[in-house]
């Protein structure tokens, strides 16, 4: 993963400005290359159990090319099989999307909106929570036990 770091401003107002003149008081370097849930476990609010089950998500979510496509696929056409004992694209496509579907389905009713829109869609759970109109920080704790949930279902110990 590609690093690109910024400087931001910690409040959540946004710059301070005095008579028209804006004043930086504490900033962080961010990396916008780093995913939500890669931020999560990079700062210890996350165990590796958890984070593998969220990577392994997004990985089914990706194969199963379940984003919104903007442009045409430009995608290499295939001439020959698939090969040797191998499962041609559509194929893959389909068992990653039945490992998508059974995954969100263990997390189970109610917890699917933050697991998709965390680990899927890339929000931070500010907003994340914000959407789903929750109350602030009360989303980390649903994320886990989401989490937990696909951990079981993907069998990561």
């Amino acid at each position: 993963m590609r690093r690109k770091l910024v400087e931001r401003e910690l409040t959540p107002e946004g710059p301070r400005r005095r008579n028209g003149v804006v004043r930086r008081r504490r900033s962080v370097t961010v990396n916008l290359g780093e995913s939500p849930l890669g931020w999560l476990h990079a700062h210890g609010h996350l165990e590796d159990r958890l984070f593998d089950a969220g990577e392994r998500l997004r990985s089914d979510y990706e194969r199963a090319n379940l984003a919104a496509s903007i442009t045409m696929s430009w995608s290499p056409v295939r001439l020959k099989g698939a090969g040797a004992g191998g499962l041609s694209p559509t194929e893959k496509q389909i068992a990653a999307r039945s490992r998508f579907d059974g995954a969100v389905a263990a997390a189970g009713k109610g917890l699917e909106d933050i697991l998709w829109r965390v680990v899927c869609a890339c929000e931070t759970l500010p907003t994340a929570e914000k959407a789903l109109d929750w109350p602030a920080r009360s989303g980390k704790l649903v994320l886990k036990l989401a989490l937990d949930r696909v951990a079981d279902f993907y069998r990561i110990r």
